[in-house]
């Protein structure tokens, strides 16, 4: 019998995990009764009751495990670390609210079976905010028209992979990875599943502004040069036109000296602009440089506090 592995990353989730996981329970006695499940959530550090939660969990039933991180490791490395944990025939993440629609996961194994390593969820449409799904789609697909790399337009990181796919991953010894566009690099043909994302069923989303700025930013520094070649190809234009600027303002003070003589305005407002494009341009090598960093560190993707249902060999 086949093992699924089900991978849910949780913080401050105590009013989804419960239901979260009877709904996972519910589904493989009715739509995938030949195969075993293993359900691992990682807490990453809830301030909230979700920790008790899910030890009750894991005492009720051996196959749902649970790993709580020392701290919040951000929202890539916790799920990226869980799926390195998983010991199935394949491993599913999802979200832990709902958002990630269950009843995908039995079209997701059908896909799996038919011989596809990777099935993903592609989001065609979304009950959340319109304006939020609509900036989404132009982010995704700045990011697909700068990246030397296949990107995947609407895709959130829910899907299938098969453990050939996960033994790829812990290949990688990546401590920032990006899985979407691990995916779309590194990932063996897929299949792409389309959805409707619902709301979350309770709670409060933890993602904000910084979130999805560290997202952005990740995707762009880890798969595009264009901010780099941005900054060589503008710095160089705003060079030789400064150049040329002071060359015929130069010209023009020296053959009327009496009018240019006090005409110091031209040039503070072009160094206040020339300075402005170096801080932005500074600013995004540095988020390049941060990256680089981090990555040169070689810190774990997270550090443990405890985990409960692993044997002791795991």
């Amino acid at each position: 019998m086949k093992t699924i592995s089900i991978v849910v990353p949780c913080y401050n989730e105590e009013e989804n995990v419960g239901p979260l996981a009877d709904a996972l329970r519910e589904m493989f006695r009715k739509d995938l009764p030949d195969y075993r499940y293993e359900i691992l959530f990682i807490d990453n550090d809830s301030r909230d009751k979700t920790r008790d939660l899910i030890r009750g969990l894991c005492a009720g039933d051996q196959g749902i495990k649970g790993i709580f991180n020392a701290k919040n490791f951000g929202q890539f490395n916790s799920p990226y670390y869980g799926m390195l944990q998983t010991t199935g025939d394949c491993t599913i993440l999802m979200a832990a609210d709902f958002q990630d629609p269950v009843e995908m996961i039995p079209k997701y194994v059908k896909e799996w079976e038919n011989g596809y390593k990777i099935v993903i969820g592609i989001k065609k449409s979304s009950q959340e905010n319109p304006v939020m799904y609509w900036l989404r789609g132009c982010y995704y697909k700045l990011i697909k028209k700068l990246s030397d790399v296949e990107q995947i337009e609407q895709f959130t990181g829910f899907g299938l992979y098969d453990k050939r796919f996960i033994e790829v991953l812990r290949n990688l010894d990546d401590p920032t990875p990006f899985l979407r566009g691990i995916v779309a690099e590194l990932g063996f043909r897929r299949k792409e599943i389309p959805y409707e994302q619902p709301l979350r069923r309770a709670g409060k989303t933890s993602n904000n502004f910084y979130r999805l700025y560290d997202a952005a930013m990740l995707s762009i520094t880890s798969y595009t040069k264009a901010g780099l070649r941005l900054a060589t190809i503008f710095g160089s234009i705003c060079s030789a036109v400064s150049m040329i600027v002071a060359i015929v303002y130069l010209v023009l003070k020296l053959i009327y000296w009496d009018r240019f003589a006090a005409g110091m305005a031209p040039l503070l407002i072009g160094m206040c602009f020339l300075g402005s494009v170096q801080i932005f341009f500074i600013g995004l090598v540095g988020e390049y440089i941060l990256t680089i960093n981090a990555r040169v560190m070689k810190r774990p993707l997270v550090v443990e506090e405890e985990r409960i249902n692993f044997e002791e060999n795991e």
